[in-house]
């Protein structure tokens, strides 16, 4: 299938002017973008006008706790969710804060998250999401650079607000917890001349008092959105009305092109950061059909029994987390034994051929959608139909195995290095600034290499690095402790993980697997790594290797591995 068609031809360099490349335009656009909603000119009109449409659809749910377990998902109506928005947003105007101002909202995705953020969107108060991840340093940047005024934030980041005190007080006058406040918190807060609440004592703050809804254009301002932090402090981005009205049109258009349009019986499972750019528009998206929102619990443990219970229709994810799935599912497939991992494979190569012969998925192996691949679908709750990726680009054979085994629809979206393929669609690469020269010249695109070299079995994860004064790369390796565990026993090597990571004899052996994927995928000379350190000891957010979205903070990574980097360029020279 054609994806983008030209819609105005390129021109050469001429009279002092550079060329230009052609002008494409996706096909599903192809005659312009889809017209505006009537009535539909900012964020709050995405709410108010499904409050309209349907009052009483389950909008915001949360797994019930019954003497200490968790239960079933309980549900607020979008009625009974305008109500209590209503609520907090005559609470914040009773505060003195107008329109154009700014407040926080610190925390895990929760219904109160959805709640605070709307109450901004009526009042055309600037939303200020902060990532649950972010310790107190972050947090005080944020709250000082956007000069936020009141800051919403889960019960149990309350204490890292705190710590932004009195620094943050310039501007900051009123924090809300999400749950309860204790004593020692209120006085502390007290002491640096701030006002602190509850969730219960917030809403009757404006209890007794009425203020109009003022008038919001497609121009103002919605939000200010911070980047996640992966090239030094945070950045804050100001995204209009019109910015996400358009972005939900355009989602919206894309999702009913591929006949997978969403309807007012869909159910999301939010777990990504609302913070993200990529989470707020689909839960946008969501309200704006009148459909379900259900939360995790916020601990990724319990990520699946969520799942399990919640049933979601629609999957969102960024790559690392279908990684891990891709990676969970091979190493049961791996594990059960000759005969199903044949049946399996059977399975596979049966339903991809028929696919790339232009078979839906659902038809293109139905026999074997009930006997071997449902059974991936129900570990996805049963009834996901459409996974979407963002944040950063999907794999390709992740891609692959995943609209083969899930029986569901497989889309990414994702910005900044495309590469135009010759059916007229392209192919996602890279990230801009993931691009770096090499001391002879040549550019590498890093993301691009470490999806490929991912494809090796015994790596669960991999950074690639460069610059322009070496001539070579160098990589650091998180391997799969069973597949190296496994490796050092037929190979005779003892020790602990740790131990088998430092033996020279294991780095030998990574180094040689991923010479063998760089050789299939057919890289060029330069793309070969030369070097390798494994690290028992995955990449995290606690040693702020990561962003919340579990891209790698590549400047932070350099930074932490300075010296084994170093290392890696002596003994490899």
């Amino acid at each position: 299938m054609r994806y983008l068609i030209e819609v105005e031809k390129g021109r050469e360099a001429a009279d002092g002017r550079p060329s230009v490349g052609s002008t494409y335009r996706s096909v599903f656009a192809k005659d312009g973008f889809p017209p505006p909603v009537p009535g539909l000119d900012c964020c709050w009109d995405v709410f108010r006008m499904s409050v309209e449409r349907f009052p009483d659809n389950p909008m915001l749910g949360r797994r019930e706790i019954v003497d200490g377990k968790p239960g079933k998902y309980v549900w607020m109506t979008y009625k009974e969710v305008y109500d209590i928005v209503t609520k907090v947003g005559a609470s914040i105007r009773s505060l003195g804060v107008e329109q154009g101002g700014r407040c926080g909202i610190y925390g895990s995705n929760c219904p109160e998250w959805v709640i605070s953020m709307e109450a901004c969107n009526a009042h055309g108060i600037y939303c200020v999401p902060l990532y649950d991840t972010l310790g107190a340093g972050a947090v005080e940047f944020i709250l000082c650079h956007a000069e936020v005024r009141i800051a919403f934030a889960e019960e149990k980041k309350i204490g890292e607000v705190l710590k932004t005190l009195p620094r943050s007080s310039k501007f900051l006058k009123t924090i809300v917890s999400f749950g309860k406040v204790t004593p020692e918190q209120r006085d502390e807060v007290e002491k640096s001349g701030l006002a602190i609440y509850s969730w219960d004592e917030f809403l009757l703050l404006g209890s007794n008092k009425k203020y109009d809804i003022p008038t919001k254009k497609k121009t103002d301002i919605c939000t200010i959105m911070y980047t996640s932090g992966t090239t030094g402090d945070p950045k804050g981005v100001m995204i209009s009305n019109d910015s996400i009205v358009t972005l939900i049109a355009g989602v919206d258009r894309l999702l009913y092109s591929v006949n997978e349009q969403l309807h007012e019986r869909d159910v999301y499972l939010s777990y990504l950061p609302l913070a993200h750019i990529f989470d707020r528009v689909i839960e946008e998206l969501f309200i704006f059909h009148g459909a379900s929102i259900g939360f995790w619990r916020g601990d990724a443990k319990l990520l699946v029994e969520d799942i399990g219970v919640l049933k979601p229709t629609i999957f969102c994810a960024v790559p690392r987390v279908l990684d891990r799935i891709y990676s969970g599912l091979q190493a049961k497939i791996s594990a059960g034994g000759f005969l199903k991992s044949m049946l399996f494979n059977l399975a596979y190569k049966y339903k991809f051929y028929n696919m790339t012969k232009g078979s839906k998925h659902e038809e293109a192996a139905a026999i074997f959608d009930k006997i071997v691949f449902n059974k991936v679908k129900d570990g996805l709750g049963g009834r996901v139909r459409l996974i979407l990726s963002g944040a950063a680009p999907l794999a390709i054979h992740v891609e692959e195995f995943l609209r083969v085994v899930t029986c569901a629809h497989v889309l990414q979206g994702y910005g900044d290095i495309g590469e135009w393929q010759p059916d007229g669609s392209m192919k996602i690469i890279d990230r801009k600034k993931n691009i770096f020269k090499l001391s002879q010249g040549e550019y590498v695109a890093v993301e691009n290499l470490e999806n490929v070299y991912g494809l090796v079995p015994d790596v669960d994860s991999i950074w690639i690095y460069g610059n322009s004064f070496e001539s070579f790369l160098v990589a650091i390796v998180n391997p799969n402790k069973q597949a190296l565990e496994h490796w050092a026993e037929v190979n005779g090597v003892s020790g602990d993980f740790s131990a088998i990571c430092e033996n020279p004899k294991a780095k030998e052996y990574i180094l040689e697997e991923l010479t063998k994927a760089a050789k299939e995928k057919k890289l060029k000379g330069f793309e070969f790594i030369k070097a390798i350190h494994l690290d028992p000891e995955p990449f995290d957010m606690e040693r702020d290797l990561l962003t919340p979205t579990y891209k790698k903070k590549r400047p932070q990574l350099l930074k932490y591995y300075q010296s084994v980097i170093d290392n890696l360029y002596k003994s490899a020279k």
